[in-house]
């Protein structure tokens, strides 16, 4: 049993950190006038803003998925040269400075880039597009869903595999019915937590793609401009990316812990 001074110097520390991180969001929710919310949500730029923050975080997420789902299962399954080194690569967007990010893809891809002078030759300008929004969203959210991804088929049982392949199932066939099946929770609450990302990404978007209204201006983006002019409308978007955050984590908790996923398929065993 703990001491009593020392249980309660827990919860007093406990609850001081939550007050810090609860009270500033609970001030966004407080100062929001309510009578004008939903005329702020259909203000044309909230309304450019948020569609454009769905389709290509959407667009970025279906991208991710395509190359990460390959990407992940090496890494997870097979010993190679350098492998500590390319999963280190790929964890290097986690932690870099977003502005640090966009200048990155603005040097690589700009018009006199590393590959973007070549792409300017034949007519192609990627930065301040909304191609540059989707290439900023997939450099910084990809790591969030590789880490996922690999860390479920790590957790996949070899035996159910081997299973399928003695009963005369291909790798592709046994790939798809047993591997994905048995990682598809972890996968799918990686994909929830890399759209998020994406939809959340600010820095590298202002630096490569710039701001501009109804093609490069994302909701964070948005949230910046309207404040400069119009409060209650950067606090209205924010009110959308908190609600749209605390969904997220609540939907990534409840497919790790054994969620709706992990019951269909991971079957408590039972006697009969």
């Amino acid at each position: 049993m703990l001491p009593r001074w020392f249980r309660m110097t827990l919860i007093l520390l406990i609850t001081i950190f939550l007050l810090y991180i609860t009270i500033p969001l609970v001030a966004i929710f407080w100062q929001v006038d309510w009578s004008i919310f939903h005329q702020s949500l259909t203000s044309q730029v909230a309304q450019q803003a948020l569609k454009l923050s769905l389709s290509t975080s959407l667009i970025s997420l279906v991208i991710i998925i395509i190359f990460g789902i390959p990407v992940a299962y090496i890494l997870a399954r097979f010993d190679f040269r350098f492998k500590e080194a390319i999963d280190t690569i790929i964890d290097i967007p986690m932690v870099l400075p977003p502005a640090v990010a966009g200048l990155a893809l603005l040097m690589a891809f700009g018009r006199n880039g590393l590959i973007g002078q070549y792409l300017y030759l034949l007519g192609i300008s990627i930065p301040f597009s909304t191609l540059a929004v989707i290439m900023a969203q997939v450099f910084v959210a990809s790591p969030f869903f590789i880490k996922s991804a690999r860390a479920a088929f790590e957790a996949v049982d070899h035996r159910y595999e081997q299973a399928s392949l003695t009963l005369g199932k291909n790798h592709l066939e046994t790939f798809i019915r047993i591997t994905l099946m048995q990682a598809k929770p972890g996968i799918i609450s990686g994909a929830v937590m890399t759209w998020a990302r994406a939809l959340g990404e600010f820095g590298a978007t202002l630096m490569f793609a710039g701001n501009m209204t109804g093609r490069t201006q994302t909701l964070p983006l948005a949230v910046l401009s309207a404040f400069e002019s119009d409060v209650q409308v950067a606090l209205s978007l924010s009110v959308i990316l908190i609600v749209v955050s605390f969904a997220v984590i609540l939907i990534v908790k409840y497919l790790t812990r054994g969620g709706i996923f992990h019951a269909k398929f991971f079957p408590s065993k039972t006697t009969r």
